[in-house]
């Protein structure tokens, strides 16, 4: 046996699948790289999905319109030709009540075999047309027109496919072909007038159903992209937020956490030297008790114990009032925002008789205020609240902007920023802030005056109440002197 029929017989062997595979995947390359297939099984099925039977009810709707005019050219037939009406209208009445009708239902009820209830609704009546032109008298000489028009009512108004849409020119091109050798002799050149238009018009139908689907694949991809980006960006998104909660309350634990130890390592110094001192005067009145029992008690003796026991008394009443001030204040970190009820004031009117207020106790340390703040801005906010935060922050300047006996001037200005926001900026000409030391100023217990009494709690209490209670923001910005301290408020707090 040669090499050539060991070959031959070795391909008739093969499984008819295994022969046909590569035919099969010569045809998906080719509309793969036309545009007209995607790679991936699952992807292809959601385009069928979306292009074929997504708008079913659309589609039968065409269908309906589609059998009805079949059905009526038949009114055509009798305005030329009464005598052949019987016929052609069982032809035509037929394949739309028969056929076209009944595909119409089925596809609402079999949406799974769209595709091929469709191709057979197109197919069917475009074989079945020819035979028309079998019986009427005026034969093929206007088959060109009607076969142009189902023609063009499957490739406009029905979601076929190029495959599919290429089934019904080549069965359709064929019957039609079939129907002419049957009919009697035609007039010269007619048969290929007929066949150049039909051919024509399958070959413009090819086309534009071939771009619709291009194009319908390309915007397909481009949505499949989309949702996969928008999966992917809310996936992230939801990962970021609870990455953002989990740092948030770790920061805020951490924030809690050195908020208590401030309080535990502030306070437990002048409770230390408060129960030290009451120690040291237990022992001064125990040896005083026993004097007074001896009987003899000279009075030098009872003076000098009195008088320490005045001093311890002294001592402890005043370590007693400052761990009692730094808990009053450690307190008001977490002030309750339900103590104070929103109401309406006109910030230029509030803001005067606030700092008339505070003029006094400012202008003993050397500080003046000048406010520079427009009429007409109201807010609907917490006076008290507002109120508070102004005072710290004017205090902190009078005590750290201006050290010894220096004088100063506190500029207070306001400004609309926005229709719901409102600008207020403290500024004084001192000493300033170094840059090393403005990114703790809102720490709770940072002070750069614990020698003179500061605990360090001021600033972080403005921080709270304008972040928490009045629903703005408060930072440090820069200025070539002294410090200024910018609040952002919005005209409605929070309720």
């Amino acid at each position: 046996m040669s090499s050539s029929e060991r070959s031959d017989s070795r391909a008739a062997s093969l499984p008819v699948a295994t022969v046909a595979a590569p035919r099969r995947q010569w045809l998906h390359d080719l509309l793969k790289a036309a545009g007209l297939r995607f790679d991936d099984p699952a992807e292809e099925r959601r385009f069928v999905d979306s292009y074929v039977r997504s708008q079913i009810g659309w589609t039968q709707a065409a269908m309906v319109l589609g059998a009805l005019t079949y059905a009526g050219y038949t009114f055509w037939d009798w305005m030329l030709y009464p005598e052949v009406v019987p016929i052609t209208l069982a032809i035509r009445g037929g394949t739309a009540l028969l056929v076209l009708l009944p595909l119409t239902l089925l596809l609402g009820m079999a949406r799974r075999w769209a595709e091929t209830i469709l191709l057979l609704y197109c197919v069917i009546p475009g074989c079945v047309l020819p035979s028309v032109y079998l019986v009427l008298p005026s034969g093929f000489t206007y088959a060109s027109a009607g076969m142009i028009i189902v023609i063009l009512f499957v490739s406009t108004m029905l979601p076929l496919r190029i495959g599919s849409l290429l089934i019904f020119c080549v069965t359709t091109w064929l019957a039609f072909a079939f129907a002419e050798r049957l009919a009697p002799e035609m007039s010269p050149g007619l048969g290929f007038i007929n066949h150049f238009l039909i051919g024509n018009s399958y070959l413009l139908s090819l086309y534009a159903v071939g771009a619709r689907e291009h194009r319908a694949r390309r915007q397909f991809a481009t949505t499949e992209a989309l949702q996969r980006e928008t999966a992917r960006s809310e996936a992230s998104l939801r990962e970021l937020r609870a990455t953002q909660a989990h740092l948030v309350q770790a920061e805020k634990l951490a924030a809690l956490g050195q908020l208590v130890a401030g309080v535990g390592h502030e306070v437990s110094t002048p409770i230390g030297l408060a129960l030290t001192t009451s120690s040291a005067m237990q022992a001064d009145v125990r040896d005083l008790a026993r004097a007074l029992e001896g009987g003899a008690v000279r009075r030098s003796d009872l003076t000098r114990g009195i008088g320490r026991l005045d001093q311890g008394l002294g001592m402890t009443q005043q370590n007693l009032l400052r761990a009692s001030e730094m808990i009053h204040a450690f307190k008001q970190v977490a002030v309750d925002q339900a103590n104070e009820q929103r109401e309406g004031f006109e910030l230029r009117g509030w803001l005067s008789t606030s700092f008339d207020k505070l003029r006094p106790l400012l202008s003993r340390r050397g500080l003046t205020v000048e406010l520079n703040v427009p009429e007409g801005i109201t807010l609907i906010s917490r006076p008290g609240a507002l109120g508070q935060v102004l005072g710290i922050l004017a205090f902190n300047a009078a005590i750290h902007a201006y050290p010894g006996d220096a004088e100063g001037v506190l500029h207070v200005e306001a400004a609309r920023i926005a229709p719901d926001r409102v600008r207020i900026t403290l500024a004084d000409d001192g000493v300033g802030i170094p840059a090393d030391l403005a990114e703790r100023i809102f720490d709770p217990f940072f002070t750069t005056k614990r020698d003179g009494g500061s605990i360090g709690l001021g600033l972080h209490i403005a921080f709270n109440l304008v972040a928490s209670t009045l629903g703005g923001t408060i930072e440090l910005i820069g200025r070539e002197h002294g410090a200024a301290f910018q609040i952002d408020l919005p005209t409605m707090s929070p309720s």
